[in-house]
């Protein structure tokens, strides 16, 4: 019974998201970008239909084992533009790093305007991590992982979506420089979205998704350190 509850589950994902594709690629407006769609799409069809989280998650498991080998696939087109990326290396860890460091105090200093508890701020202080390292960097600081995991759910859409008319704004064209700031920003979203200006793109916002990862995890615990001694 729970294989057939399993693979029904991912059938619909897979049907909702394809759905939802097609819709983006006739129409092409961000906010209809398919990951953000397809969750609200299913989150209609759970509350709608009284399914339990748990339950949902028999067959929602299979889909984040899938999550693993989908980030090591990113490593292909890195290999193939690795040329493109020694020769900017300087530049591409700059800009990253400073993306970085401008997300995480920008929310942290949000949260603690606001006058957010400790726990608040601590679970949105990896916000610009990607959710697999930044839940983990979470648990480690004491913040709650649940909340964090929603936090960057929201940074990775905001981006992905907002990102298209910010560089439509600046007018930037460059390939590097689009996948470095939507990789920097929206993470494992953002790099989704690069696809769509090109194979060097995706392959820029894949590396900024990973400097972002190793130098948030070695920045976020000296950061909630210096801020709760």
């Amino acid at each position: 019974m729970n294989i057939l509850l399993a693979v029904g589950i991912v059938l619909m994902n897979v049907a909702i998201y394809v759905f939802m594709a097609l819709v983006y690629r006739r129409f092409r407006f961000p906010f209809l970008l398919p990951a953000l769609t397809a969750t609200a799409t299913v989150v209609v069809i759970l509350l709608g239909f009284h399914i339990s989280y748990d339950t949902y998650m028999i067959g929602g498991e299979w889909i984040n084992r899938l999550l693993g080998p989908a980030v090591v696939s990113l490593a292909y087109p890195l290999y193939k533009q690795r040329q493109v990326l020694w020769e900017n290396l300087p530049a591409i860890l700059g800009g990253t790093v400073i993306g970085l460091l401008v997300g995480m105090f920008s929310g942290i200093l949000l949260a603690a305007g606001f006058g957010f508890t400790k726990l608040y701020v601590l679970s949105i202080l990896p916000k610009s991590i990607t959710t697999a390292v930044a839940i983990q960097i979470s648990d480690s600081l004491g913040g709650d992982s649940s909340l964090t995991s929603v936090f960057v759910m929201l940074a990775g859409f905001t981006g992905a979506i907002g990102g298209p008319y910010i560089i439509k704004l600046f007018r930037i064209h460059s390939a590097p420089d689009i996948g470095i700031g939507l990789g920097t920003a929206s993470h494992a979203l953002g790099t989704a979205k690069a696809l769509e200006y090109g194979e060097e793109a995706v392959s820029m916002s894949s590396v900024a998704m990973t400097v972002c990862a190793i130098v948030g995890s070695i920045i976020a615990p000296l950061i909630a350190w210096i801020m709760y001694p």
